[in-house]
């Protein structure tokens, strides 16, 4: 694994804590609601914000930018062919000072390679006002959820014991044209979250 995927000599916003000891209870417990909702995808952060209206103190740490090659799930996303350069942003969450997600925004090169979105920074104010900048209008997004074992780098990244599995949300955001302009992937430890399902407002039911 790339040093600057395992996070080494990266722009530092906070730094993770040390493993818990193996059986006791979770040190952080972080709600993450399904789908989002616009106000905290709206922000400056979306995670940032979860964890402000959940009184946590909140950090983040860019692991790696620049390209790569897509997955089979992330390209078809994308609508590319699979392995094709994409660029990826990818930067881990803290929460207490421990690590709990791994969040990587996938952009197509052919759109985004020659822009600040290929920089090696958290972008300011936000990815959703740069795109906007861009001339991209937002348009639907399309969200899924997996639970599965972690692979070596996800469990070493987020400090997870060996039988500890993550929970991965995929969000494909297209904009009014149709155009795949953004992919979401987030790796969260599955110990250390609740996920809230949202329902539309006046239709909540047992």
């Amino acid at each position: 694994m790339d040093d600057r995927m395992l996070g080494r000599d990266s722009t530092q916003e906070s730094e993770p804590a040390g493993r818990a000891p193996e059986g006791s209870p979770p040190r952080v417990l972080v709600r993450r609601t399904l789908p989002t909702e616009p106000a905290v995808r709206g922000s400056a952060s979306l995670f940032l914000a979860e964890a402000e209206r959940q009184g946590l103190k909140a950090g983040r740490r860019m692991l790696y930018v620049g390209l790569e090659p897509a997955s089979d799930q992330v390209a078809a996303c994308l609508r590319v062919e699979p392995g094709a350069d994409v660029v990826a942003r990818r930067k881990m969450m803290t929460a207490n000072d421990v690590p709990v997600r791994i969040a990587t925004s996938y952009l197509r090169a052919d759109l985004f390679g020659g822009t600040r979105l290929a920089e090696p920074e958290f972008v300011r104010p936000s990815l959703q006002s740069a795109l906007v900048a861009l001339g991209h209008t937002f348009g639907r997004a399309e969200e899924s959820l997996v639970a599965r074992p972690p692979v070596a780098f996800e469990r070493e990244t987020l400090e997870l014991d060996a039988e500890e599995w993550i929970v991965q949300v995929l969000r494909a955001s297209y904009s009014t044209a149709d155009i795949p302009v953004h992919v979401l992937e987030t790796i969260c430890a599955a110990s250390r979250h609740v996920f809230s399902i949202a329902q539309v407002s006046g239709h909540d039911e047992f």
